[in-house]
């Protein structure tokens, strides 16, 4: 059990999150890969079973698997939680439990209480990996604040492109639908996102390096901004090309500067 294993189980999963890790120094790729696929495998307890008492019992696995981490216990027989209690500390493991407790969210069909219920959901469920991860590669804690709205951006990003296929699974992803909504919450986010990237370009390219795939959403979020209806009809996205140029500029200082 490696953190092989769960460069493959990323690869595999989310080849886009596999390829901006790649771009992280070597050093970062060793806590990030185990957080990534601590975030899969819990993403998709609710998804592989139509049972939501297996699927709280999947959630529930993993957040027994945080609290053994927390109390420093031999990791149990799993190819991502010994990787996983290798990087994490004790206040890691407890933070991560939020995120495991969002995701109960997608086991049922009811939609967000309201806005800040969805910001909590995303916040829970990539800004606190991404935060815990920058935290243990040296960002401090006068960086929060900037994390946080990246990461943010980020979540957004991904949860407008996962838009789509929520809805075919019954589910109501929006609190509020309307073009012109959804486009001022992309450009309010990208706006707290620049301030955010702007006030991390003095980090370490290992501790920015969680970010990086916030900072790939970029675009998505302007595209949602000017063409809300990108994100209904399911036509958010950069071609291969253009991603590529991206991840080159933003795995870079420039990229940060350029933003």
């Amino acid at each position: 059990m490696s953190v092989n294993a769960c460069a493959e189980l990323v690869e595999k999963a989310d080849p886009e999150r596999f390829r901006t890790t790649m771009a992280a120094p070597v050093a970062a790729r060793a806590v990030l890969f185990p957080i990534h696929a601590f975030c899969l495998e819990v993403a998709k307890a609710p998804w592989v079973t139509k049972e939501s008492m297996i699927a709280e019992m999947r959630l529930q696995f993993w957040r027994d698997v945080l609290t053994e981490i927390g109390e420093r216990k031999a990791p149990r027989a799993h190819e991502v939680a010994a990787p996983l209690a290798a990087v994490l500390d004790d206040a890691a493991a407890t933070a991560l439990d939020a995120t495991v407790t969002a995701r109960q969210w997608d086991i049922y069909s009811d939609p967000h209480e309201d806005e800040a219920a969805l910001h909590r959901y995303l916040h829970a469920t990539y800004v606190i990996p991404m935060h815990v991860a920058s935290r243990l590669l040296g960002a401090g804690e006068d960086h929060a604040k900037a994390l946080n709205r990246l990461g943010f951006a980020g979540a957004l990003g991904r949860y407008f492109t996962a838009i789509p296929a929520l809805q075919d699974h019954g589910r109501r992803p929006l609190i509020d639908g309307r073009p012109e909504a959804v486009a001022a919450l992309a450009k309010e986010t990208v706006e707290k996102a620049r301030w955010g990237a702007q006030n991390l370009r003095g980090l370490s390219k290992s501790a920015r390096a969680p970010m990086l795939d916030a900072m790939m959403q970029m675009p998505l979020l302007r595209q949602a901004a000017k063409d809300p209806m990108a994100v209904i009809e399911g036509r958010l996205g950069q071609g291969a090309f253009k991603a590529s140029l991206r991840l080159a500029g933003v795995s870079q200082l420039s990229g940060w500067a350029a933003f």
